[in-house]
């Protein structure tokens, strides 16, 4: 740090003009990247689900179909001119160069299964080019079609669909979300900040971490799948970082100036201080970040690679850009003051005060903040993880209409069946199969090479007729038609007892349909997450310790992290599950799960900015016990130089994330609501009642580690 402090010192121009010449460079080719996103990404490419889709693919000729039309006649869908307009409409839907194939009910022989109930309204399954971007091609459609057909309705359904709206929305909602969060933003900042010119500096180094991070994603694109998702994640993040950052370095640059400091020497001093600080926060912060790439979606593994790049683009810019910039403002830093409050330091105020005051009685404060912890984590009790579908859109919305008409009129999910693969079966052991399978109280039918089954009986036999290939390669093809939500937990529960099955007399079985791609997902998370979860604990442990030189405040930072992230868990649970808090959010639809993707991603995001707090914390504590001051001391004086800035940084994130609330998909709202509620109760309760009151009860043991650790920390870890 003193090298890079005297690099940013001798040449404070060259490096401020030449790291934003590089990322202004940089954003030619990376605002290229936004036309390469994907939606999507929650499937485990290592699951079953996966090998079935593959193998249907290759050996059997079968192209899932990307779309799913309903037309809805006002009259039998087998008038002839129904059947008349039917083949009108699949005609027309071929003239679009991006779609390969299209059947139907027509083409696939009048099977009951693709009429409704009602006998007005049938499928149609579009296969679209491989090479095509499918939500614009179903954006398209939607555009010829949506208001219909001569005189039948037209719906849209299936997951492009879904990925289609989803991505339109956001696009719009996170637009209007800005207009609303950046001006309380710029207004919290100004007093946060105390000067118009202060309140710059951290749009500026948000602003060059957003963009310079668009061309690290633009590089993944060329590589791998990346979710669209992670713009919402940089731009998040990027603006979250630099107002902690920023805060922390332009409070500590202000308190070296007013003790009597020259600019260049508080430059320095800021940099060896709040610099390594900021350093070993964004060390933290992307190594909890990291732990997204443990999980295979890509969805998930993009934002692991969209918090890491921006994380590292934050750092550079606070420890570069930032530092240069103060030595060259100098106090005109303070210029255009509208709060002296905030340009001004003292130990002792109303943090201090605060401090003191809990550190007085301990075990209460203690008593009553685990209390209102724990009730917010009962409401989590029992709760019950899916996973995206049309359902997180607007009630309203066309695909929801859509998936409504297949619900309320279809009697199974045809354009969502379980496939099942065999190897090594003979025709009775498939028969003994089927009817063991058709007994399922959700499935409606199964059909093999044998033919037709329902509630444990032979229907009717194959007929050479049908057009549906059961035998292919090494493979027999069965498949079960349910009536269940493919991706939520009774998709998950049918897929389970499905593979439960006794299959015994084959070589192999492999279940897949869209319920099986949710519930391996589902099981990929699952694997997953214990070692996310030992990643994130032993990385934050050791990095604590060379901060710190402690062993309990490392143990003590995470396990109250847990604490905050189980309480926000409940809080979502009783919002989301529970339907409440609409006057507020808007309306929603429930489920009865959360989206387990999401809540991943606002978990590890939480955590690792919990951790910031704690380091920012933590750092003007140990500062002041080094110094010769006692623990409980330490604590006052630490919390009253740190804790304006935790509650403001948070404050200012906490505002730049609830804008989201207005977003018209319920998996926003959750995102925005769960990482503003979580900062806000991590920087109060947390920080200045919890942490406190635990130090004054641990006393001088705050500081205890055994020899061999302490005499590795002097080696290797951060003192002041």
């Amino acid at each position: 740090m003193k090298r890079l402090a005297n690099l940013v010192l001798n040449h404070s121009k060259l490096v401020l003009i030449g790291f934003v010449g590089l990322v202004l460079a940089s954003s030619i080719l990376g605002f290229q990247a936004f036309g390469a996103l994907k939606g999507g990404g929650y499937d485990n490419p290592n699951g079953d689900s996966t090998k079935v889709t593959k193998a249907l693919a290759e050996d059997f000729g079968v192209d899932q179909a990307e779309v799913v039309a309903i037309l809805d006649f006002p009259r039998s869908a087998d008038d002839p001119l129904s059947e008349t307009m039917g083949a009108a409409f699949a005609d027309a839907l071929k003239k679009n160069e991006a779609v390969d194939a299209v059947d139907s009910y027509y083409s696939k022989g009048h099977a009951v299964s693709l009429k409704s109930t009602d006998g007005t309204a049938v499928y149609f399954f579009i296969n679209l080019q491989d090479d095509v971007v499918q939500a614009k091609v179903v954006e398209q459609m939607q555009a010829e079609f949506g208001s219909g057909f001569n005189d039948a309705s037209v719906y849209f359904a299936g997951m492009v669909a879904v990925t289609n709206e989803l991505n339109s929305i956001i696009k719009d909602d996170i637009t209007l979300a800005e207009m609303i969060a950046v001006p309380l933003m710029i207004v919290l900042m100004l007093f946060v900040f105390g000067s118009l010119v202060a309140a710059g500096l951290p749009l500026m180094v948000g602003g060059l971490a957003i963009v310079g991070s668009f061309f690290f994603i633009w590089l993944s694109t060329l590589f791998t799948d990346t979710s669209v998702f992670g713009i919402n994640l940089i731009t998040g993040m990027g603006l979250g970082l630099g107002v902690d950052y920023a805060l922390l370095m332009v409070n500590r640059f202000r308190e070296e100036r007013q003790n009597g400091s020259d600019v260049r020497a508080a430059v320095e001093r800021t940099m060896l201080s709040a610099g390594r600080t900021v350093l070993f926060s964004g060390i933290t912060v992307a190594i909890v970040l990291g732990s997204m790439f443990i999980f295979p979606q890509y969805f998930l593994r993009s934002m692991g690679y969209a918090g890491l790049v921006v994380v590292v683009l934050a750092l550079g810019a606070s420890l570069l850009a930032l530092p240069a910039a103060l030595h060259l403002l100098g106090d005109r830093v303070n210029k255009f003051t509208v709060y002296k409050g905030a340009v001004k330091h003292t130990d002792d105020g109303i943090w201090a005060d605060i401090a003191r005051s809990v550190m007085n009685k301990p075990i209460r404060v203690v008593l009553v903040a685990l209390l209102g912890l724990g009730s917010l984590m009962v409401l989590g009790n029992g709760v019950q993880f899916g996973q995206v579908d049309d359902r997180v859109l607007p009630r309203d919305n066309r695909v929801v209409l859509a998936s409504n008409v297949i619900r309320d009129r279809f009697e199974g999910r045809e354009a969502s069946p379980v496939e099942i693969l065999l190897t090594g079966a003979t025709d009775a052991e498939i028969e003994a199969y089927a009817k063991k399978l058709s007994l399922d109280s959700h499935v409606d039918q199964v059909r093999t090479s044998l033919g037709f089954f329902a509630d444990g009986k032979l229907l009717y036999p194959y007929s050479p007729a049908d057009p549906t290939v059961y035998q292919a390669g090494n493979y027999d093809r069965i498949i079960a038609i349910h009536n269940v939500e493919s991706r939520a937990t009774e998709g998950l529960q049918l897929t389970n007892r499905i593979r439960a099955l006794d299959a015994s007399a084959f070589e192999s079985v492999l279940v897949g349909g869209s319920a099986a791609v949710y519930t391996d997902s589902m099981l990929g998370i699952e694997q997953g997450l214990p070692w996310a979860i030992t990643w994130i604990a032993l990385a934050t442990l050791i990095l604590l310790f060379l901060f710190t030189g402690s062993v309990i405040l490392p143990i003590k930072a995470i396990l109250l992290n847990f604490l905050s992230l189980g309480a926000t868990i409940g809080f979502l649970s009783w919002v989301f599950i529970g339907g409440h808090l609409k006057f507020l959010l808007g309306d929603f639809q429930t489920t009865g799960t959360i989206d387990t993707s999401s809540l991943v991603l606002i978990a590890v995001l939480t955590f690792g900015l919990s951790m910031d707090y704690e380091l920012f914390l933590l750092s003007r504590i140990k500062e002041q016990h080094d110094a010769g001051l006692d623990t409980a001391e330490s604590v006052a004086v630490g919390l009253q130089k740190s804790g304006r800035i935790i509650t403001a940084a948070a404050l200012v994130l906490g505002v730049s994330f609830i804008s989201f609330i207005i977003s018209g998909v319920s998996i926003m709202k959750m995102m925005g609501l769960g990482i503003a509620f979580a900062v806000l109760l991590d920087a109060t309760i947390i920080r200045a009642l919890l942490v406190p009151a635990l130090m004054r009860l641990f006393g001088d043991a705050n500081w205890w580690a055994p020899k061999w650790a302490k005499a590795i920390y002097r080696r290797a870890g951060l003192e002041h």
